[in-house]
């Protein structure tokens, strides 16, 4: 598997426990995992790089364990324990030079030291949908989530959050704005802040201004947001909703550019390529897609059989400015759709049983046309 795994470009975590990689240049998609031990507390939560090199990704499972999964080796080479199942699912996993981070929906956040049992933990708050590093400054994250506000987190100084951003204004009827953060991104280069909420709003926070309030507010469409991804050109962001619209939203104009088209179902994960104006999702239509920003186009079209939750990029030159290559790609490695089986091999067998008079014997080896047609003639 070292060649397959270096020849990946994309990575995806699925429902069923199973972390995907997809090479574009070779058109075929790869499934790494221990298909006999496949369960649904397996459940890839959230993927990110391990080092700066990317030969490593780090796999954050529902049942509170991080695997590193060898992009050189293609093999799982460690695994280790960072949370407990009841605290909820992994929001958010990064790594600075010394460290592991990890965030559950419970708020605990904690940092892991290399080489060290100790943990440094923090109480985010209930509800935490999600929490992101920022990669200029790598020791600082953000989190946030239901009736939980957008925080600031420095980890070399962990008592208080540096930043907690206030609620917007009363609405025109003076009634509260309910809070919900579902996922935010850092603008390189600067303390700015952009967030998505399930109430189909973009915010962008400034922490260097006196106000704690947004400081740009954009809506789009009527459905809850659940994912945001900062373009390479950072004016820009591309959100998607539980509905399966996507649309990139400018910064600078608080204006919808225009809106990506092809998805099926409720999107779930998104990733915009840091030099290259493409974007990838995925979702609960079981495809990755990535469109160009440039024209909005898709670019490319992978079906990959299980509900994905997140998707990771290679910093690599992808295959860029082709054409859809839908049902180009193909999977190599067949899996058991766990999720699936798991509902039909719960399922009773139902078979129609035929009513009988009391001094009917019953009907052997008839099919149930000629029973009804006996049924008929006795009638007359």
């Amino acid at each position: 598997m070292v060649s397959k795994s270096q020849d990946c470009s994309i990575w995806l975590g699925s429902e069923t426990g199973i972390l995907k990689g997809v090479s574009l240049t070779k058109k075929q998609a790869f499934n790494f995992c221990e298909m006999s031990s496949l369960s649904r507390d397996q459940e890839v939560c959230v993927l990110t790089w391990g080092d700066p090199q990317e030969s490593e990704v780090l796999v954050g499972c529902a049942n509170g364990t991080v695997k590193t999964f060898s992009t050189e080796k293609g093999i799982f080479t460690e695994s280790r324990e960072c949370a407990d199942h009841l605290q909820g699912k992994f929001t958010g996993l990064a790594v600075t030079d010394s460290a592991l981070i990890t965030c559950v929906e419970s708020g605990l956040l904690k940092v892991w030291k290399e080489g060290s049992t100790d943990t440094v933990e923090i109480n985010a708050g209930s509800g935490v949908c999600r929490m992101r590093q920022n990669k200029s400054q790598r020791s600082r994250v953000a989190t946030g989530g239901k009736e939980n506000p957008l925080k600031v987190w420095d980890l070399d100084r962990p008592d208080k959050p540096i930043f907690t951003a206030k609620n917007v204004k009363n609405d025109w009827l003076d009634l509260r704005v309910p809070i919900w953060v579902k996922d935010m991104a850092f603008i390189p280069d600067s303390d700015k802040i952009v967030t998505c909420t399930g109430h189909h709003q973009v915010r962008l926070y400034d922490p260097c201004t006196p106000q704690r309030r947004p400081v740009l507010e954009v809506e789009f469409g009527e459905y809850p947001l659940t994912a945001l991804a900062l373009a390479a050109s950072q004016d820009s962001v591309v959100v998607g909703n539980t509905q399966g619209q996507l649309a990139v939203l400018d910064l600078r104009k608080g204006l919808v550019r225009g809106c990506l088209k092809g998805l099926a179902g409720g999107v779930r994960g998104l990733e915009c390529h840091p030099t290259l104006p493409l974007v990838a999702s995925c979702g609960l239509d079981r495809f990755l897609r990535v469109h160009s920003l440039d024209d909005r186009k898709l670019q490319h079209k992978v079906y990959l059989k299980s509900r994905l939750n997140c998707v990771l990029l290679s910093s690599s030159s992808l295959e860029y400015g082709g054409e859809d290559l839908s049902g180009d790609v193909e999977e190599v490695k067949q899996e058991r759709d766990s999720e699936e089986d798991e509902v039909w091999d719960a399922m009773e067998t139902v078979t129609e049983k035929t009513k009988r008079h009391a001094n009917e014997e019953p009907e052997v080896g008839n099919t149930e046309a000629e029973a009804k047609k006996k049924r008929k003639v006795a009638k007359k």
